[in-house]
C-alpha cells in the first residue's frame, strides 16, 4: 500500500477508493437515515468529508491526465465522470488506473 503512495496515480487510486467509499456512505446510508428515519445527524459530516475527496479525485485525475499525456476526449472524461456514478471509481481504478504504467 505504501507504494501507491509515491506516485500521483497510486495516489489517485487511493482518492477514488476513499471517495467511492464515502459516496456509498452518503447515498445508502446518510440520506436514507435523513430522510426515512429522520435522523440528519450523518449527512453534514460525511457530506463534508465526500465533498472534499470528490474535489481532490477531480483535481488529481487533472493531474494524472496531464502526466499520463491522456486525451481529454478518450480517457480523462471517463475517470471524471466515475466519480458522479455509485461504484464507478472502483470500476475506473480496475478498468484504466491499475493498468498505467508508472513514468
Amino acid at each position: 500500500m505504501t507504494h501507491l503512495l509515491q506516485t500521483n496515480t497510486g495516489r489517485l487510486r487511493i482518492i477514488g477508493f476513499l471517495e467511492g467509499i464515502s459516496l456509498l456512505v452518503l447515498l445508502f446510508i446518510a440520506v436514507p437515515l435523513k430522510y426515512i428515519f429522520e435522523t440528519p445527524f450523518l449527512t453534514r459530516p460525511i457530506g463534508t468529508i465526500h465533498g472534499a475527496l470528490f474535489l481532490l479525485f477531480i483535481f488529481n485525475t487533472l493531474s494524472v491526465g496531464v502526466e499520463q499525456n491522456w486525451k481529454f476526449s478518450d480517457t480523462t472524461w471517463k475517470v471524471l465522470l466515475a466519480c458522479l456514478i455509485p461504484f464507478g471509481t472502483f470500476y475506473i481504478d480496475a478498468k484504466i488506473l491499475s493498468k498505467i504504467e508508472v513514468k
